[in-house]
C-alpha cells in the first residue's frame, strides 16, 4: 500500500487521495505481478465458502442429466455475485473509506429496513443452509466409519449425530480464529481445490468442444432425460433456479467483503487517516470530502487495482472448481445413467463412484478434498454473518458498536447449532432445505443488496464512481437475480 501522502490543502475541506509509491507506477514486471497476486484474500474467503452444497454436490447432480448443456448457467452465476455484486459493493468502501451499513440507512423508507431485512433473514436462512451443507458430510463421515459403529443404533441415527459433532466442531473452531488467519486458511483451501480440479478434469478427460459449446451457449435448456431426477423432471425452473442461486454465496459474505476489504487496506481504506474520514462520511448525507480533481481521481482509481486482482482471481477460482465439478458429473454419471436424487443426503458417497471409475486411489483423496472444503464453509459463515450484523446494528444503533465482536459470533454460533440441529434431525429433505435458502437468501437476498451496490455507486461524486461498462453490468445482473429469484418462488409455490 502506499507510504507517502501528500500534505493537506488548508484551504479546502476535501482529502488529499494518498500519493502512488513505486509499486504503482512501475510497469508491469514480474515484481509487480507478484504484489496484485498477493493482493487476493478477501474474495478466497468467499471463494472457498461459497463452494458448499452448490458447487461439490449440486452441479455434479446437474451434470448427471444435463451433461455439459448447462455449463453456462454456472458462468452466469459467476459473474453476475462472484464479478458484479462483489466488486461493486467492495468498491464503494475501497473508493469512499466508509462502511456500507451507515450509508444504507439512509435508504428512503423505515430506517434501517434493508438492514434488519438482510440480517434477520440471513439469521434464520442460514440454519438451513448449514444443515444441507453438514449433513452430506455426516453422511460420508458414517459410510467412511460403517464397518466399526454399532449395528444397534440405526443408520439415520448415526447420520444425524456425526453431522450435529461436525458442524458443533467447525462452528465452535471458528470463534478462535481471527479474519486474518481465516483469510490464509481459505487461500490455502483454494490452492488445493482448483489444483485438485484441474488435475481431477484433465484425468476425466472430458469432451472440451462440448464443455466450451455449454460454456458459452447462454439460455440453452436441455430437455430433462427419463432417468433424470424427480425434482428436475417435474420442478424443472426450480431446480435451474436453485442450482444458479447456489452457486456463489448468500448475501452476507457479499456484505462482508467490504469489510474485509477494509481490514486488507484497499483503496481509500489504506489511508492514515481512515478512522477520521469515515466518522466524516457516517455524519454526513453527502460524501463531500473527495476533491473534484481529474487526478485525484486517477490516483484513486489506480489503487483500486488490488480490488480488481482480488475480485478477478476469486472469480476465477469459483468457476474453475464448479465447472470441474458438473464436468465430473458429465463424463463419470451422464453415460451411465445414474443420477443423484436430490431427497438424499449421500450425494458426496455416491459422487465417489465417479473418481473409483478412473482410479481406487483417487476415492480417498476426493473423500479428504470435499470434506476439507465444506468444513471450511461452516468455519467460515460465522464470521461474514457476524461481521454484517455488527456493522449493519452498529449503524443502527451507534451504541452497539462498544458489544464485543466475539460476544455477538458466540450468540450468532450457539443459535446457528441450536437451529441447525432441529433441520437436521427434522428429516427435512436436501432439495426442500436447498430450494428455500435459493429463494430467500441466494436470489432474493443478492438481488436486494445488488440493487443496494447500485445505488451506493451513485452516492460516490461523479468522477470516482465506476465505469459505465461495469455500472450496465451490475444493472444486467440485478435484473437476472429477480428472474431467477421469480423463478424460485413460482416453483416452490407449486410444490407446496
Amino acid at each position: 500500500m502506499p507510504q507517502k501522502e501528500a500534505a493537506s490543502d488548508s484551504s479546502s475541506s476535501c482529502i488529499q487521495v494518498p500519493e502512488l509509491d513505486g509499486f504503482y507506477t512501475q510497469p508491469l514486471s514480474a515484481g509487480k505481478l507478484y504484489r496484485l497476486v498477493g493482493s487476493f484474500g478477501p474474495a478466497a474467503v468467499i471463494a472457498s465458502l461459497s463452494i458448499g452444497a452448490g458447487e461439490t454436490i449440486m452441479v455434479t447432480g446437474v451434470g448427471a442429466w444435463a451433461e455439459y448443456g448447462l455449463l453456462w448457467l454456472v458462468l452466469l452465476s459467476v459473474l453476475t455475485k462472484g464479478v458484479f455484486v462483489t466488486y461493486l459493493l467492495g468498491r464503494y468502501t475501497a473508493a469512499s473509506g466508509q462502511h456500507i451499513g451507515p450509508r444504507l440507512l439512509q435508504l428512503p423508507g423505515p430506517r434501517g429496513w434493508l438492514l434488519h431485512a438482510i440480517v434477520w433473514m440471513e439469521l434464520i436462512a442460514m440454519t438451513l443452509a448449514l444443515a444441507a451443507v453438514a449433513k452430506p458430510c455426516g453422511n460420508l463421515v458414517v459410510y467412511l466409519l460403517r464397518a466399526s459403529l454399532p449395528g444397534s443404533v440405526s443408520h439415520a441415527t448415526w447420520e444425524n449425530l456425526c453431522t450435529t459433532l461436525f458442524l458443533a466442531a467447525a462452528l465452535i473452531l471458528s470463534l478462535y480464529t481471527s479474519y486474518m488467519t481465516l483469510e490464509k486458511q481459505q487461500i490455502v483451501i483454494c490452492g488445493i481445490l482448483v489444483g485438485g480440479t484441474i488435475l481431477s478434469t484433465f484425468m476425466i478427460g472430458p469432451r472440451v468442444v462440448d464443455a466450451l459449446a455449454g460454456t458459452f451457449r447462454f439460455g440453452h435448456l436441455p430437455p430433462a432425460p427419463e432417468w433424470a431426477p424427480p425434482a428436475v423432471r417435474n420442478d424443472y425452473w426450480l431446480n435451474v433456479a436453485t442450482v444458479f442461486g447456489y452457486v456463489g454465496s448468500t448475501v452476507s459474505p457479499y456484505i462482508a467483503y467490504a469489510n474485509w476489504t477494509s481490514i486488507r487496506g484497499f483503496g481509500l481504506s489504506g489511508h492514515p487517516n481512515i478512522q477520521d474520514i469515515r466518522a466524516r462520511a457516517d455524519a454526513s448525507a453527502r460524501i463531500d470530502y473527495l476533491p473534484d480533481d481529474p487526478a485525484e481521481a486517477r490516483r484513486l482509481r489506480a489503487l483500486l487495482s488490488p480490488l480488481r486482482w482480488d475480485v478477478g482471481m476469486g472469480a476465477v477460482v469459483l468457476f474453475i472448481v464448479t465447472a470441474a465439478f458438473m464436468m465430473a458429473g458429465a463424463v463419470g454419471l451422464y453415460p451411465r445413467h445414474l443420477s443423484l436424487p436430490g431427497n438424499a443426503f449421500d450425494l458426496l458417497t455416491r459422487q465417489g463412484y465417479i473418481w473409483e471409475h478412473l482410479h481406487r486411489g483417487l476415492v480417498p483423496v476426493y473423500y479428504v478434498a470435499v470434506l476439507a472444503a465444506l468444513w471450511g464453509t461452516l468455519a467460515t459463515i460465522p464470521e461474514a454473518e457476524t461481521r454484517v450484523a455488527h456493522e449493519f446494528f452498529s449503524a443502527i444503533w451507534p451504541r452497539f458498536a462498544s458489544f464485543p465482536f466475539r460476544g455477538l459470533q458466540a450468540i450468532i454460533v450457539l443459535w446457528f447449532l441450536v437451529a441447525s440441529c432441529f433441520w437436521i434431525w427434522s428429516g427435512v429433505s436436501f432439495d426442500l432445505l436447498t430450494q428455500i435458502v435459493a429463494l430467500l437468501a441466494t436470489n432474493l437476498g443478492v438481488a436486494l443488496i445488488c440493487v443496494a451496490a447500485l445505488y451506493l455507486n451513485f452516492k460516490l461524486p461523479p468522477r470516482y464512481r465506476t465505469r459505465w461498462w461495469m455500472l450496465a453490468g451490475g444493472v444486467i445482473s440485478a435484473l437476472i437475480l429477480f428472474l431467477a429469484f421469480a423463478g424460485s418462488a413460482v416453483g416452490l409455490l407449486r410444490k407446496l
